[in-house]
Parts: structure tokens; C-alpha cells; sequence
């Protein structure tokens, strides 16, 4: 299932991403209408807490899910009815850009992470769009102990 995110919606969004979703968030620049095109161009799902943009994704037959509070665990458990968490795609994809993540080798990561993070990791990922690496650090526990509340 992929998803889009409205401006109000960011950290949803990262977390969407965290859990291996593809989703597009939407910039403060982007007027209503053309998210609608995005979402019925490329087959999002919209996520929004904005009224006049949820009546008018409805009234374009557009799938869409209502968030109502700010609270973000809440937020997840939402969207969580209408799909589930695939544990093979958990950290799949990059949280900047939402590109997948690719594995590189340990000595292609050398001078582009910390020297202790490229010391005591074996394994790294990716994004080619934008160039970030990630590996399985502390964060990355942490990470997964929110997910499973989900699972």
C-alpha cells in the first residue's frame, strides 16, 4: 500500500517510511489539487487531518484515511487498520527521500559515517537519490521496538 502524507502529517510520514511503506509527504508548497492528481495518478492512499482536503479526495473517489489527533502512536494504529507492517520491508526505505535502500559494501562506507559507527557495523544501507547511509545502530533497536507494538 502506498500512502501520501500532508504537510501537517511529517513524522507519520518518517514513520511510514521507518515501517517500509512508500510514502510521499507533501511540502508546504503543495496546493490541494495537485495532491489529489499525485494520489490518483500514482495510486496513493491519502493521509490528512485537513477537512476540505478530506471531503474533496472523497468526493474524487480518492482512498483516504482521516487522522484526527496528534498524537502519533494513535496516528500509526490508524493506518494500521487498513494495512499491516511487513517485517521484511521494515527499514527499507530511505527517511528523507522514501527511495529504497540498497546494501553496499563495508569499505564503500569508509569516510562517509562516523569512524566508530564504520569500526563496530558490518553492514550498511544506501539511498541512491540522496546519498544517506544508514546501519543498525542503537536508533535502529529503538526503531524496532516501536514497530512491534504495531505488528
Amino acid at each position: 500500500m502506498k500512502f501520501l502524507c500532508d504537510q501537517m502529517l511529517g513524522t507519520l510520514a518518517k514513520w511510514l517510511r521507518v515501517c517500509g511503506f512508500d510514502t510521499f509527504y507533501a511540502n508546504k508548497d503543495t496546493k490541494d489539487e495537485e495532491l489529489l492528481e499525485i494520489c490518483k495518478k500514482d495510486d496513493y492512499t491519502l493521509i490528512t487531518r485537513d477537512k476540505n482536503l478530506i471531503y474533496a479526495a472523497r468526493r474524487e473517489q480518492i482512498d483516504v484515511i482521516e487522522i484526527q489527533t496528534t498524537d502519533l502512536d494513535l496516528q500509526i494504529k490508524k493506518v494500521m487498520q487498513v494495512t499491516k507492517i511487513r517485517k521484511d520491508f521494515i527499514l527499507s526505505r530511505c527517511l528523507i527521500c522514501n527511495n529504497l535502500l540498497d546494501t553496499i559494501d563495508k569499505k564503500n562506507a569508509k569516510g562517509k559515517v562516523p569512524a566508530k559507527v564504520f569500526e563496530n557495523h558490518e553492514e550498511f544501507l544506501f539511498c541512491k537519490n540522496c546519498e544517506n547511509i544508514y546501519w543498525k545502530g542503537t536508533h535502529y533497536d529503538k526503531m524496532l521496538e516501536k514497530i512491534k507494538q504495531y505488528l
